[in-house]
């Protein structure tokens, strides 16, 4: 693959990835109520599941969900249902102070819940699987082998959508003195989980088309 041509995806990756979606909106949540260390978790699973959509993709599923129309409208309510549970579950959650949550003993999430949250928010996108249908073909050389290429472009992503978490978490973090008040954190908690409820309803007007 050219310099210019891997250039030129980073861009569109970095435009893609930085603006706020699920995956983003999931870490600051999480830095939030368990601390940015144990976002980490979240944000590693979320890179995870990054690239099981990419080889979905590229193992032609994309392609599939473009076509079929029962297979798509399954993934969609999924992935709706999904985002909607997150952002029920966030409304609910009882409001903890940010420095109370960041110093107790107790978290309520375990590492491993906090990875395979990330992981569920990232495979059950079909927005995702379109996208990277949509996306890779056109910054693949033709007559190279195609997994070496895959995987670049995987990892580059994946690593601009790490990048773009631990911003958004830092960002947040400049709001400690904001959510140091319960009724601040319960604000918080109403407008991320109504984000998260708004994110999954959008999937459901998401077309049956890879553009």
């Amino acid at each position: 693959m050219p310099f210019s041509t891997w250039l030129l995806f980073c861009s569109v990756a970095l435009l893609a990835t930085f603006a706020p979606g699920p995956g983003v909106l999931l870490a600051i949540s999480n830095s939030v109520a368990v601390g940015p260390r144990q976002t980490a978790f979240s944000s590693l699973g979320n890179a995870a599941g990054l690239f099981i959509v990419s080889g979905a993709a590229t193992a032609g599923m994309g392609a599939l969900l473009a076509v079929s129309a029962s297979g798509f409208l399954i993934v969609k309510a999924v992935g709706a249902a999904y985002l909607v549970y997150l952002g029920i579950r966030q409304w609910r959650s009882a409001p903890q102070p940010l420095a109370a949550a960041s110093t107790s003993a107790a978290q309520p999430h375990t590492a491993g819940r906090l990875f395979l949250q990330g992981l569920g928010v990232a495979v059950t996108n079909p927005k995702a699987i379109l996208f990277f249908t949509a996306l890779f073909p056109q910054f693949l050389t033709p007559g190279a082998p195609l997994l070496p290429q895959t995987l670049l472009l995987t990892a580059t992503f994946t690593a601009l959508a790490l990048i773009s978490h631990a911003f958004y978490v830092g960002l947040f973090r400049s709001l400690r003195r904001f959510l140091t008040e319960a009724r601040h954190m319960r604000l918080f908690n109403r407008v991320s989980g109504g984000l998260f409820v708004l994110l999954g309803l959008s999937l459901l007007r998401l077309r049956n088309r890879a553009a």
